[in-house]
């Protein structure tokens, strides 16, 4: 009887044992195969055959200086805060950018900067997974600034809004920027010695500090400075808003400014 009762736990507890064994089994191919997506995901678009690149006219951009266009000594500096793959930032590109550069910087009213914020969706996925990952935004940032040592930034700006292709979608791996640099007219040996050394790492990651420090939570984020006597003064505009929405607060700001 004993026998038997030891027997019956015995099979109770090799059967649960085997249950244990099956679920870690089912966790760890889990993990495996969730990993082994993440791997995928990462390594697929820079091993593709990349997309594609089209030419585009950049446009005039009046007294550029790297990162900047416009008068040094305009009274107002418009700072965009912006990122590649944002449709909202590219909508801003593509329609009131060339209005801002038509009624105010060429005017000599505003000196506007543009600045990356690529590092956003990064900096949130490191607060929520205490990983850091590199993304294709901060690629583009960083060949954007290393055209910026040629002269040609704002060229390489319109062609990387020209040639996105969605959210890591494979828009910026390192072959498709080079091929966007050669596209731009950019000396390759020179990009590429800039590039591949991740010189302006730094200034990216500036960029997004600074960006956060003025208080912009999303892309774009436009910080307009400016003085009256002597003090300062500074308005934040978020997201793509049309034209006339800039053209209120800039009017508002220069009336400002002739008042004192």
């Amino acid at each position: 009887m004993n026998s038997d009762k030891k027997s019956k736990r015995q099979e109770r507890r090799e059967k649960i044992a085997r249950q244990d064994r099956r679920s870690r089994l089912r966790t760890i191919g889990l993990i495996m195969l969730g990993a082994a997506f993440v791997v995928f995901a990462v390594v697929w678009p820079q091993l593709r055959p990349p997309a594609e690149v089209v030419a585009v006219d950049p446009g005039t951009h009046p007294n550029p200086n790297d990162n900047s266009m416009g008068a040094a000594d305009a009274p107002i500096v418009i700072e965009e805060f912006s990122d590649f793959q944002c449709p909202y930032c590219e909508q801003f590109h593509q329609e009131t950018e060339p209005l801002l550069r038509q009624y105010y910087i060429d005017t000599g009213k505003v000196r506007f900067v543009y600045r990356s914020m690529g590092n956003f969706v990064s900096d949130n996925i490191a607060r929520s997974t205490g990983a850091i990952p590199k993304t294709e935004s901060q690629d583009a940032a960083l060949a954007m600034y290393c055209a910026g040592d040629q002269n040609k930034f704002w060229e390489m700006h319109a062609h990387l809004f020209a040639n996105v292709l969605g959210e890591d979608a494979g828009s910026y791996t390192d072959a498709r920027l080079k091929r966007i640099a050669e596209t731009t007219g950019l000396d390759m040996e020179q990009f590429n010695s800039c590039y591949d050394s991740g010189k302006y790492e730094d200034r990216v990651q500036q960029d997004f500090e600074d960006g956060q420090a003025a208080g912009v939570n999303g892309t774009p984020g436009f910080l307009v400075t400016y003085t009256v006597n002597g003090e300062e003064r500074t308005k934040l505009i978020e997201g793509a808003q049309p034209f006339t929405v800039f053209q209120q607060e800039l009017e508002a700001v220069l009336n400002e400014i002739e008042a004192q």
